[in-house]
């Protein structure tokens, strides 16, 4: 008899003992003793892997678990994404997306196995990256300004050829925008990845290159590159010298920049999302961390805060820049 009690009881101790599964749903257990994995879909030497890793070590301090960097290469970012949008959203697989992943890919891809906006959780935005028209000092030192380089291709139709990071990256698209706005007929060359396009550049291979700025800060400091016009409306901090396109090209008005930001999957429980957020907006206002993302990497600030601000901007953009894609004809099987 006491056996059989013992027995009986053992279901009601473990019901005692665990968490509810609602309790577990919303996410009052975590994190606990499990890695957070941070997916992302380019190279550590790109500007994502760059700041990812330095934003999962202060998120481990912050959450008090580790948070590892998983690189997940290939497609535009979309093979991280898929990954992530197939996970279960327990808080412990979270992407480091981009504009591109999140916003340009949806207008790219003929085919995408996931939807940007229905298949993810935004949680934080991270800052706008600007790009930078980059020529060689080396195998292009005839341009010493951005008109030097909108002359030349104006003289020689054809003749000039610029490098991307892939079709439909930011280092594509604001190189589209770029030749629209200055009427150049120019030539387009998709790289996989960053290491290729730089290696073409520095090489000679190509005449000019929309370098995001976290990646190319570092090649103008040691006078591999030389820069002349950034993307946004004002000069970055981290680069005083280097003009605006608008200013610097008689282009008024052209802007072109995209943004980072943190997922996850869909359904990704309020408590687990918010708390998220609330320790990477923590992060990114500490001085330290704000000072080595303005003038380190060259990136803007966070303008949105909340999620639901994320969410709106993400919404935007996905407009935004699918029309630039579909004015740029590029589409990618």
């Amino acid at each position: 008899m006491k056996l059989a009690r013992r027995l009986l009881a053992l279901p009601l101790l473990a019901a005692i003992a665990a968490p509810s599964a609602p309790a577990l749903a919303q996410g009052a257990a975590w994190p606990t003793a499990r890695p957070i994995e941070m997916v992302i879909g380019f190279p550590n030497s790109s500007g994502v892997g760059i700041y990812g890793r330095k934003l999962a070590d202060e998120l481990t301090r912050a959450l008090g678990q580790t948070v590892v960097v998983v690189p997940r290469t290939g497609a535009g970012g979309n093979v991280a994404s898929d990954f992530v949008a197939k996970a279960r959203p327990d808080g412990y697989t979270i992407l480091f997306g981009t504009a591109g992943t999140h916003a340009i890919n949806q207008a790219l891809y003929r085919r995408l196995p996931f939807n940007v906006l229905n298949d993810f959780t935004p949680i934080a935005h991270l800052g706008d990256v600007p790009n930078i028209l980059t020529t060689s000092v080396e195998r292009r030192p005839q341009y010493r300004t951005c008109m030097d380089v909108i002359n030349d291709a104006k003289a020689r139709p054809g003749a000039l050829n610029y490098g991307s990071t892939g079709n439909g990256a930011s280092t594509h698209l604001a190189g589209v925008r770029f030749a629209r706005a200055a009427g150049l007929d120019v030539v387009h060359v998709p790289f996989v990845g960053q290491a290729g396009v730089v290696t073409a550049q520095l090489g000679g291979q190509i005449d000019y290159f929309f370098n995001q700025t976290g990646p190319a800060i570092a090649m103008i400091q040691q006078g591999q590159v030389r820069g002349l016009a950034v993307t946004t409306r004002e000069r970055v901090p981290a680069l005083p010298d280097v003009p605006t396109v608008a200013e610097a090209c008689n282009l008024p008005g052209f802007e072109s920049t995209t943004w980072y930001g943190i997922f996850g999957p869909a359904n990704l429980p309020a408590p687990i999302t918010n708390r998220l957020n609330e320790e990477i907006v923590k992060i990114i206002s500490a001085p330290d961390f704000r000072r080595w993302l303005v003038q380190d990497q060259g990136i803007q600030p966070p303008t949105v805060r909340t999620p639901a601000e994320f969410r709106a901007v993400q919404e935007q953009d996905v407009q935004r820049w699918g029309q630039v894609v579909r004015d740029a004809g590029a589409t990618v099987d």
